[in-house]
């Protein structure tokens, strides 16, 4: 959430001392130098000072010796946030973490919104010794950026034992998914820009999966399309020109201020040259031309909505900087992220209204849609069924593809189901894994584990297929398992080349098996050989010279090739032989032969560390050939373990496969069950079921009145949620279910104001509305919850009264409509074959009533169940005292209540003497 442009974490401001007397020690005389530090700047800071005007919104980690170090403001922001010491060290405040918990303080810093840059000592002690500049500074490097979206590599894995059982839990636990999203606007004429209309291009990148999306739509002034999609991909991070229309400016800072700091999407702010068209088709053209050649790519990218392609050169340039733009080099692998032809319509205000994939209460999973349809085994299975739930299918053979597999998951008395689910437990995240290994960014660990992982499935799917061509029927699971193996065979090739306990140690120099295809590791290590060769042979000299025949070499401290001496024969020893350490009892030597040539094998060592690393990133781009089709593979499986959790959903009581229709416009729901809450409820506690009977031929509209409490928002949101787990292609919580395609839902519920965007509660129920009344059609199923409550009794049945006429006349949508007021309800009269009036049912406790005498409020028992007709009052006293308010408020209430009706009978009773009289009066004047 800090941009180039906001304020940022790591303000250079005081820096600018620093760089003012920077500047001027070019042409410093020796009188200017500090009497302290004899140099204004110690060579260190001068190198961080060149580092840091490079990377200006970047606190630095900078590496030196066995730890890394935080310098100025960056001290003092590592030092806040990270909860270590800071203090003083010649010109800069300085703290330092150790080398081995780097991984732990970037993941923190980063989690807090920081942009974080690792700069590493690029040269070895041995190298540089025999090097031309062994008395200088430590060449360093930035070597890598991190941000909340950009988490890959080994700087930031955990460095866990990863082969063992006990831990493959922690290699396995879900990472939320971290999408960086670009938003890009184009104001295609003045009206439309002072009416708030806009054109809108987005383009979403999860550089830790390889995933790319793209969407380019018209929004209004509300800015809701533009909410929907955040809502759905739920972005860490967003990219944002230098200025935004004031309305998408109201929406960001709403949906910011709504998480806690470390959930808080940190918003990069760009240029806005960046997002011109003319430099944006430059910057692509350019990008898909010299580094990704071939026209096809070039025109795929180019047929895409101008707003795409400017959001497009905008990720470009920024994933550059962490070199993670090899993601957007195949443009065949984009995807739109919103088809109306292919996905029902869930905008974000339905999302957030039904809870389907967090809840309203304190943003989490659990008490949502998904969390009920969640029983994946793997964090890529996982995220797959957060797409399935937020982008319910169109095509009803889609559907039944994914109903008949999890029917014969459910039906099937075959083993072969029980070992695919058994495969899928314990998997480490692969696709992240491919991911990281795509942009060679992973350890040789990880590697392993990644490419032992998938051999060892391809080897027990292979040993499947016979079983699999018997016992598995359904295209679906079939051709999915099928594939598998033949995608995955090209990775065994790979684990036969490392050498385990290397990758399992990190030990790059021993890694490859086979050295006839790495000539310069095979070389290297013949020359090191070598050397040691000669040392050895040494030994023979070093024993006449001491006149020790059975003289050895040992190796103390990490020093090699010393010749222990006992003290009481040292005067054996050559005078030009070096003493390297002693105790009482010894002393260590090394001879001016192995002094020569141990600094030469150190050298050839160090030499030979650089020359595998080299290596290791050529091997792993040879991999990465097969990227793609492994990738599909891990999708397969992904496939797989949501047609396991949705076969594991449909294992629970009462649950039903619903009938999919095309050409119908029907929801027919038989004793249905709200899935959230009966899933809540357990087995001691049993949610009412509730009938549904909405048709387009028919009655198509159902007016739900009722007690307050009684259950009318929970028998709605059943409706529609039962409606998208059968679209998604799940069995449903019912005794029977028939659905026909719903190509959206569209709900107005609940009151609350938006500060952020300048809209009071009313006008925020109106926007919903009006937003509903443009997108929904016939084949759409509309939710108004007690629309019109937000002003005036008489305005808010006017509004009422009218919207719902307009869907009922006009639309023609499938609608549930819960009002308070009666009024609406006379619409039954007017639509007699498409309107029906119900309410939710209840019992007044009759004797108690009369007791009270009007006094106090009417005592009710809730049956939860939808009934035939209207229900009069809305007993609102009763949640009053369920709520407890004081008691003499109530009878206070309760008489006021009374008399208010009084009146309003007597109003009645008045209107129908006035009207009988009026039409007695008119009679006669006809007679006359």
């Amino acid at each position: 959430y800090f941009g180039k442009s906001e304020e940022l974490p790591c303000d250079l401001g005081q820096f600018s001392a620093s760089f003012k007397a920077y500047e001027n020690t070019q042409n410093t005389s020796d009188t200017n130098l500090n009497k302290r530090t004899k140099s204004i700047y110690t060579p260190l800071e001068l190198q961080f000072l060149e580092m840091k005007k490079q990377n200006k919104d970047a606190v630095l980690c900078v590496e030196c010796g066995y730890k890394y170090r935080f310098f100025g403001e960056d001290a003092k922001i590592a030092a806040k946030e990270l909860n270590i010491s800071c203090h003083q060290d010649h010109n800069f405040m300085t703290a330092s973490i150790p080398s081995h918990r780097l991984f732990v303080h970037v993941r923190r810093l980063v989690a807090k919104g920081y942009k974080v840059g690792v700069v590493k000592q690029m040269e070895t002690a041995a190298l540089k010794a025999a090097g031309e500049n062994k008395s200088s500074l430590f060449s360093r490097k930035l070597t890598a950026l991190y941000t909340k979206s950009t988490l890959i590599g080994e700087d930031i894995l955990f460095q866990i034992n990863l082969f063992s059982d006990s831990n493959v839990e922690d290699v396995t636990t879900d990472v939320p998914d971290n999408y960086l999203l670009c938003v890009c606007e184009n104001g295609e004429n003045l009206k439309d820009r002072k009416k708030g209309d806009i054109v809108i291009g987005i383009m979403a990148i999860q550089p830790t999966t390889g995933e790319v999306v793209f969407d380019s739509f018209r929004d209004c002034a509300s800015r809701s399309e533009l909410e929907s999609r955040v809502l759905r991909l739920q972005p860490v991070e967003m990219i944002l020109p230098s200025s935004l229309s004031d309305q998408s400016e109201k929406l960001i800072k709403s949906i910011t201020s709504m998480r806690l700091r470390d959930d808080r999407i940190r918003i990069e702010r760009m240029e806005n040259l960046y997002f011109e068209y003319s430099h944006a088709f430059q910057l692509i053209t350019g990008f898909y031309t010299k580094e990704v050649p071939g026209p096809q790519k070039l025109s795929v990218i180019l047929s895409l909505d101008k707003p795409v392609m400017c959001s497009l050169a905008a990720v470009i340039a920024y994933l550059r900087e962490f070199n993670l733009e090899k993601m957007l080099y195949n443009p065949s692998n984009f995807k739109q992220l919103s088809s109306e032809t292919e996905y029902m319509t869930v905008n974000g205000t339905t999302m957030k209204n039904l809870e389907i994939i967090q809840n309203q209460t304190d943003m989490k999973t659990k008490g949502s849609l998904l969390w009920v349809l969640d029983h994946t085994k793997t964090s890529f299975g996982r995220r797959r069924l957060k797409k399935w739930v937020t982008q319910p299918l169109m095509k009803c053979s889609e559907i039944n593809a994914r109903l008949d597999a999890v029917s014969e998951i459910l039906q099937s008395e075959s083993s072969v189901f029980g070992q695919i689910r058994n495969l899928l437990c314990k998997l480490p995240d692969i696709e992240r894994g491919l991911c990281s290994v795509f942009h060679k960014k992973c350890s040789t660990q990880e590697f392993f584990l990644i490419v032992s992982t998938l051999s060892c499935l391809d080897s027990e799917i292979q040993a499947l297929v016979p079983v699999i061509h018997s016992y598995v029927k359904t295209p679906l699971l079939q051709n999915a398992l099928l594939e598998i193996p033949a995608l995955l065979f090209p990775v065994k090739h790979y684990l036969k080349i490392l050498n385990e306990e290397a990758a399992k140690t990190g030990d790059k120099t021993q890694l490859f098996k086979d050295l006839t295809d790495f000539p310069v590791i095979r070389k290297k290590k013949e020359e090191i050989l070598g050397v040691i060769s000669k040392i050895q042979l040494h030994l023979l000299d070093i024993r006449k010279q001491i006149k020790n025949p059975s003289a050895e070499y040992v190796t103390v401290s990490g020093q090699e090739f010393t010749v222990e001496v006992k003290n009481s024969h040292i005067s054996s020893v050559p005078s030009d032989w070096v003493m390297v350490s002693s105790t009482k009892a010894v002393s260590r030597f090394h001879s001016p032969f192995i002094i020569e040539n141990y600094r030469h094998l150190n050298q050839l060592r160090e030499q030979l560390v650089l020359d595998c690393s080299a290596e290791w990133l050529r091997f792993l781009d040879h991999f990465s050939e097969h990227y793609h089709p492994v990738s599909k593979a891990v999708r397969h499986l992904a496939t797989v373990d949501c047609l396991f959790s949705l076969a594991q959903v449909a294992k629970q009581g009462d649950y039903c496969r619903p009938t999919v229709q095309d050409n119908q416009r029907e929801i027919i729901i038989k004793n249905g069950r709200h899935p959230v809450i009966d899933t809540l409820l357990g087995e001691q506690d049993q949610y009412v079921p509730n009938s549904t009977n909405l048709s387009g031929n028919g009655e198509r509209v159902m007016i739900i009145t009722g007690p307050n409490m009684g259950g009318k928002s929970s028998y709605i949101k059943q409706v529609a949620l039962i409606t998208v787990m059968a679209q998604i292609g799940s069995y449903v919580p019912a005794k029977e279910a028939t659905v026909g395609i719903v190509d959206g839902i569209f709900t107005r519920m609940g009151a609350a104001d938006n500060i952020y965007k300048g809209r009071s509660t009313f006008m925020e129920e109106l926007t919903d509305t009006a937003e509903i009344i443009r997108k929904a059609t016939s084949r759409s199923l509309v939710i108004l919850d007690e629309l019109g409550r937000g002003t005036s009794t008489h305005d808010g049945i006017a509004i009422a009264y009218a919207t719902l006429e307009h869907f009922i006349r006009d639309v023609e949508s499938l609608t549930l409509f819960v009002t308070h007021y009666p009024s609406v309800c006379e619409l039954e009269k007017v639509y007699p074959d498409r309107v029906g009036n119900y309410h939710m049912a209840f019992l007044v406790n009759e004797g108690k009533s009369a007791e009270r005498k009007g006094t106090s409020p009417e005592f009710i028992t809730f049956l939860y169940q939808i009934t035939k007709g209207v229900s009069a009052r809305s007993y609102g006293l009763n949640v009053a005292k369920l709520a407890d308010i004081p008691e003499e408020i109530l009878k206070k209430a309760a008489h006021k209540s009374k008399e208010l009706e009084g009146i309003e009978e007597t109003k009645a009773k008045l209107t129908k003497i006035l009207r009988k009289w009026w039409y007695l009066f008119e009679s006669k004047l006809c007679i006359l």
